[in-house]
């Protein structure tokens, strides 16, 4: 299996401030499934992903040169994974880690049989848990914050003859209701 040090961040829920990591992760085959810490996410390791059992939203992309992976108005310190770092600043021609901006930590292996149902399935067949949104009634801010996450990247990767009408619209409306919640606060 083919891997590559990456840069993961969990954007549910956090905008640009949730946690982030730097890591090795490893590709299925079909290179449509990246495994990193236990998880499987949907995507192919360069931009938008979703972790396969919560649905959540990660940004898992490669490492930048100039050490500024985090997007502009985010903060927090990045882990990085003690077993790589050598080999991290040997990609990004440095000497030594700013432990002012990291912190090192163990990250755990994955075990992939534990997804391959997921694996052998088409990426089209997939779209993350089956969530409908009939209801938005209820949610707080942040929450329609993370239906419109969602949303916007089943919108995305969903066809146009495979319900893609019905998540537009279903997003115009959490979009919406999002603007009139942010009014009253």
């Amino acid at each position: 299996m083919k891997s590559e040090i990456k840069y993961i961040e969990l954007k549910s829920g956090y905008s640009d401030d949730g946690p982030a990591w730097i890591g090795r992760v490893e590709f299925s085959k079909s290179g449509q499934t990246v495994y990193f810490n236990g998880r499987a996410f949907r995507g192919n390791g360069h931009g938008s992903c979703y972790e396969l059992e919560t649905g959540e939203h990660y940004w898992i992309t490669g490492i930048k040169k100039n050490g500024q992976n985090r997007h502009w108005a985010g903060n927090g310190k990045i882990m990085i994974d003690r077993e790589i770092v050598d080999e991290y600043l040997a990609l990004i021609g440095l000497s030594a880690i700013d432990l002012s901006k990291f912190e090192l930590t163990d990250i755990g292996k994955t075990d992939k049989q534990k997804f391959v149902a997921v694996e052998n399935s088409s990426i089209y067949e997939w779209n993350g848990p089956k969530k409908d949104y009939e209801d938005f009634e209820g949610l707080s801010v942040e929450e329609i914050r993370t239906v419109i996450d969602d949303l916007r990247w089943r919108e995305m990767h969903t066809r146009p003859n495979n319900g893609k009408k019905s998540i537009s619209v279903k997003l115009l409306d959490a979009e919406k209701l999002f603007e009139e919640l942010q009014s009253k606060y």
